[in-house]
Parts: C-alpha cells; sequence; structure tokens
C-alpha cells in the first residue's frame, strides 16, 4: 500500500491560488497513476487532475482546464496540483489517490474511483466571493 498525505489546503479569496501537495511513501513516478479528487459537500466526489507514471499525458476536467496544472517532483515522491483563479464553485475537500497501472505507463489516468486503492486523508479549500 503506498501512503499519501495531502498538505497545502487553506481559505482563500476568488482569483486567488494555492498549491495542494501530495507525499507519497514510496515511488509512483514508475507505475503509477496520481488523481487528485475533489469533494463538495452534498456532491459525488470527482476526480479533476490526473498524471500517469511518464508525466505526458496529463488529464484535467473540464471545469478546471486552464486554470489548475499537475507536476511530479520525483526527488521528493510528491505530486503537486496548482489551482490559479479559483473561485467559490472550487471549494471541496481534495484528495489525492494513487492506481497502480504498470511500468512506465505513458496513456491517460482514469477517473474512475474504483481504480484507486491508495488515498490521502484530504485537504479542505475554501474560497470565499
Amino acid at each position: 500500500q503506498v501512503q499519501l498525505v495531502e498538505s497545502g489546503g487553506g481559505s482563500v479569496q476568488a482569483g486567488g491560488s494555492l498549491r495542494l501537495s501530495c507525499v507519497a511513501s514510496e515511488r509512483t513516478d514508475i507505475s503509477y497513476c496520481v488523481n487528485w479528487f475533489r469533494q463538495a459537500p452534498g456532491q459525488e466526489r470527482e476526480g479533476v487532475a490526473a498524471i500517469p507514471p511518464s508525466g505526458i499525458s496529463t488529464f484535467f476536467t473540464d471545469s478546471v482546464k486552464d486554470r489548475y496544472s499537475i507536476s511530479r517532483d520525483n526527488s521528493r515522491n510528491a505530486v503537486y496540483l496548482q489551482m490559479n483563479s479559483l473561485s467559490p464553485e472550487d471549494t471541496a475537500m481534495y484528495y489525492c489517490a494513487a492506481a497502480y497501472v504498470g511500468w512506465q505507463y505513458d496513456g491517460t489516468c482514469s477517473s474512475r474511483l474504483s481504480e484507486y486503492s491508495n488515498w490521502g486523508q484530504g485537504t479542505q479549500v475554501t474560497v470565499s466571493s
């Protein structure tokens, strides 16, 4: 099991930025997709952004394209989610999750929750208008 720890959440005003960090207990850049999910109160958990082991074929849900970016720092076993131009609609608990996909997989990562067996505890993001 890969242990994941998120950090970087907080409260910001609309238009602000935050960078979330997901640090893993082991390397994920060889065989794991890492996906950032979010869940707002009363809503289903949704995949927001994902990065494959190669770091190339990243995924973003439509509502965050051009505002969010995802990256890896392999020296720290970390995946970052940079969130810009935040709006109140981005308010949610953000979770990172890892799914084993095979050695140096370079396809698009799935956003199906059932594919991910390794989850962090979440970090809260609150955006005020």
